[in-house]
């Protein structure tokens, strides 16, 4: 972890990840740290992007511009799937997932894993329009490990949605091939998975990979990608896998009307958004990911 508060400005400085970049925002103050058992949390009230939530030094959402990524990771999923009653997230503890899966019509139950209880609570607290997410009763909320819940949930779920942080600290796990494996089997016959990716732009090698990790245990894979101007490169990525060697994952099956979108007050998603995704600029789609 690498960060730096100073002159009224937060600054990720992330080396590892974005050798050579930072990328900062001017802040009003810290509403609140911690260190919890997992990681250290910061809350930080910012002069442009509203409230901040920092987990290990990095920005994981803003009020100003969380809806594109909440969005975009549900819905690419659950809009590819022709049916998607039973679904889990794992991760995703300021819920903001979860208020995005819990809008879809067809969802009936929604189960989601976040092994750090404190990202939970402090989002209740300082984030409550994401948070909302827990209160659907869609949802039971699980504070534990993904892998172990998946392990004792074989062949139940129609998507499973990964909303990790990135691959440091406790979420390294959540980019393996082996967390793929366990997810195909905690599948149903068809079912689709959804992680967030990381962007090309930082580290178009990363990104490779997890697409590989996935492409061995699922016959349909693809990288879509949306813009979120407080994430590094204002750009971040999302690995989607199907077990149906058949489904065009870039266009949707279950296409929204405009007055439904409004219904369910989405904000960045459409199907036109859905199909335009999953372009990808020449040098990243001929030279690297090749999907």
């Amino acid at each position: 972890m690498m960060e730096a508060i100073a002159n009224g400005w937060f600054s990720e400085l992330q080396n590892d990840l974005w050798p050579g970049q930072a990328f900062s925002l001017k802040i009003n103050k810290i509403i609140h740290e911690e260190k919890s058992k997992y990681q250290d949390i910061k809350v930080i009230e910012t002069s442009t992007y509203g409230t901040c939530l920092v987990l290990d030094g990095i920005i994981q959402c803003t009020t100003r511009d969380e809806f594109s990524y909440q969005e975009m990771i549900s819905f690419l999923p659950l809009t590819s799937h022709p049916n998607p009653r039973k679904v889990l997230i794992v991760g995703g503890g300021d819920g903001g997932v979860a208020r995005e899966v819990a809008k879809h019509p067809l969802v009936e139950e929604i189960h989601q894993v976040e092994i750090d209880e404190r990202v939970v609570e402090l989002s209740k607290k300082y984030l409550p329009n994401m948070a909302c997410g827990f209160q659907s009763p869609k949802l039971k909320l699980t504070i534990g490990d993904g892998f172990a819940f998946m392990k004792t949930h074989e062949n139940e779920f129609d998507v499973i949605i990964t909303d990790s942080s990135d691959p440091v600290g406790p979420a390294v796990s959540l980019f393996q091939e082996n967390y793929y494996q366990l997810m195909k089997k905690s599948l149903r016959p068809g079912g689709i998975v959804c992680s967030q990716g990381g962007t090309y732009w930082l580290d178009c090698e990363h990104v490779k990979n997890t697409v590989n990790s996935c492409k061995k245990h699922f016959p349909t894979v693809a990288y879509a990608h949306t813009t979120v101007p407080s994430y590094p490169c204002g750009h971040i990525g999302f690995v989607i896998g199907c077990a149906d060697s058949n489904r065009d994952l870039k266009t949707p099956i279950k296409k929204f009307s405009k007055t439904e979108l409004d219904d369910m007050k989405l904000k960045y998603y459409s199907s036109d958004i859905h199909s335009a995704a999953f372009a990808l600029p020449r040098w990243v789609e001929k030279s690297f990911l090749s999907i």
